[in-house]
């Protein structure tokens, strides 16, 4: 079963963000867009890769009213080890939860539960906490975050003009498409 349309499960988590442990639950991904980017684990070869790659496209999420979380089953105290160890990790400044119980990554469906692991899943959650967009990749395939901001644009225009639909390679400003009758068999 798809999540898409889905609204996000409650959960209550420990997460680490900019020197300090923060609690975070199912009501802070409302009142805004989320992403929720899922990855294996700390200390890894891939993960800080996809991790400073988002860091990167976080400006430009933020000027969207989009915020980040980073999630993987590690604890909260690892992700600030983590953060303190690794110079490419040092660089995030968006929220990194840890998922020891499983919780979130059997709500998001992406818990490998053979290895207490997460698989890498990426949600986009719109402001009432509705899961919009979902990507899941395999372990050794890392993701590209620039790709989220024209997801992100799109959901957004599709939310504010619900009689509209964005074409593939959407980019902002370009045209959308009006589902009618008269456009079967016409594209």
């Amino acid at each position: 079963m798809s999540l898409i349309g889905t609204e996000v499960k409650p959960f209550k988590a420990q997460a680490y963000h900019n020197g300090k442990f923060i609690e975070v639950t199912e009501a802070d991904l409302k009142g805004k867009w989320s992403i929720v980017c899922f990855y294996p684990a700390d200390f890894t070869f891939v993960c800080p890769t996809e991790l400073e790659d988002l860091q990167n496209q976080y400006a430009a999420l933020r000027e969207l009213n989009v915020e980040v979380y980073s999630v993987s089953t590690d604890t909260h105290f690892t992700h600030k080890a983590w953060h303190d160890s690794s110079e490419t990790i040092q660089k995030i400044t968006y929220i990194m939860i840890g998922d020891p119980s499983h919780t979130l990554a059997r709500n998001f469906e992406v818990l490998i539960e053979e290895q207490g692991l997460a698989d890498r899943g990426t949600f986009i959650i719109d402001p009432d906490g509705i899961v919009q967009a979902v990507e899941i990749n395999a372990g050794g395939i890392g993701r590209d975050a620039s790709t989220l901001l024209n997801k992100i644009k799109a959901a957004q225009y599709v939310r504010k003009n619900p009689n509209e639909v964005c074409p593939a390679k959407w980019q902002e400003g370009t045209r959308t498409l009006k589902p009618s009758l008269d456009l079967v068999g016409k594209i």
